[in-house]
C-alpha cells in the first residue's frame, strides 16, 4: 500500500457482478493499458501537500485514501485529502490499515467507518477498503493468526462494515499473503470487490476463488503531476461510468 513506510504501509452491486463477465477474459494476461481503462492513486500523510486539481487534471479519475489503522490511528492528511479530492472531481474512498493482532475486526470496522469510512451515495464516494496485508511490524507474517483465526477476523470485520454502512468493502491484498495467511479461502470474492497488489506488467495469478480483480494497485513508484515524490498507482478494471455505479450501489 502506501506500504508501511512506517506505520502503514476493497452481493458487490449488481453493476460489478456485470463487470466481472465482461472482464474476466483480460484479467489474467493484459498488461495495465490493456486491462483497464481508469486510472488512480492510494494515497496518506507520507505523499504530504496534494493538489488535487492538478492531479484531476492528469487524469486521475479515483483515489483511496488512508484513514484509520488499528484503532487509534487516524491518518493526519485524511480530512484535508478526502475533502479536496471530492471537490477536485476525484472519485474517493477511504481505507483501513488492518492490524488483526491488536483487536477485534468488529473494532477496527467501527473505528473505520466513525472517523472517515462511511458511505453516502453521491457518485464520488466508494465502499471503503480493508487493507489485509503482511505485518510490517513484530508478530510474524500472518499477525500471528492461524488461518481459520484470520477468515473469523476478516469476516468480522467485513459483516460488521456492512451493518454500519449498507456497503461491501473492498479488500485490498496479496495473492501470495491471501492464499498464505487465509488458507486460500474464497468466501468475501462472491461480494467484495478485489483490490490486487502486484507490483508489475500483468495482475497475474490472483487469490483464490476470485475470477476478477476490480481495482490493481500495479506501482509504488508512479509519478502524477500534483503529488511529490512516488505514489501508488492503480487502474479500475472498467471505466468511470461503471466506476460511478460501484460508488452509488446501482
Amino acid at each position: 500500500m502506501a506500504r508501511t513506510r512506517s506505520s502503514l504501509r476493497r452481493a458487490l452491486a449488481a453493476g460489478l457482478t456485470v463487470l466481472a463477465t465482461a472482464a474476466a477474459t483480460v484479467v489474467a494476461t493484459a498488461g495495465p493499458a490493456a486491462a483497464a481503462t481508469t486510472p488512480g492513486v492510494d494515497v496518506s500523510h507520507y505523499q504530504g501537500t496534494i493538489n488535487w486539481t492538478s492531479v484531476r487534471n492528469a487524469g486521475i479519475q479515483f483515489a483511496f485514501i488512508k484513514a484509520t489503522e488499528g484503532t487509534s490511528v487516524k491518518d493526519s492528511a485524511f480530512n484535508t485529502n478526502y475533502v479536496n479530492s471530492y471537490n477536485a472531481g476525484v472519485i474517493r474512498g477511504a481505507y483501513h490499515f488492518a492490524r488483526p493482532n491488536i483487536s477485534a475486526g468488529s473494532t477496527q470496522a467501527n473505528y473505520l467507518a466513525s472517523n472517515g469510512g462511511a458511505w453516502s451515495a453521491d457518485s464520488r464516494t466508494l465502499p471503503a477498503a480493508l487493507d489485509i496485508e503482511a505485518n510490517p511490524y513484530s508478530g510474524g507474517y500472518c499477525y500471528g493468526l492461524s488461518t481459520t483465526a484470520m477468515r473469523s477476523w476478516v469476516q468480522d470485520f467485513l459483516n460488521t462494515y456492512r451493518s454500519r454502512t449498507g456497503r461491501y468493502a473492498v479488500i485490498y491484498t496479496t495473492t501470495s499473503w491471501w492464499n498464505q495467511c487465509t488458507g486460500s479461502w474464497t468466501g468475501p470474492w462472491a461480494n467484495h470487490p478485489l483490490w490486487l497488489a502486484r507490483w508489475s506488467s500483468t495482475p497475474g495469478a490472483l487469490p483464490a476463488g476470485a475470477s476478477v480483480y476490480s481495482f490493481w494497485q500495479y506501482t509504488s513508484s508512479g509519478a502524477v503531476s500534483g503529488i511529490s515524490g512516488n505514489v501508488d498507482r492503480n487502474y479500475w478494471n472498467g471505466d468511470r461510468t461503471r466506476l460511478i455505479a460501484l460508488a452509488n450501489n446501482t
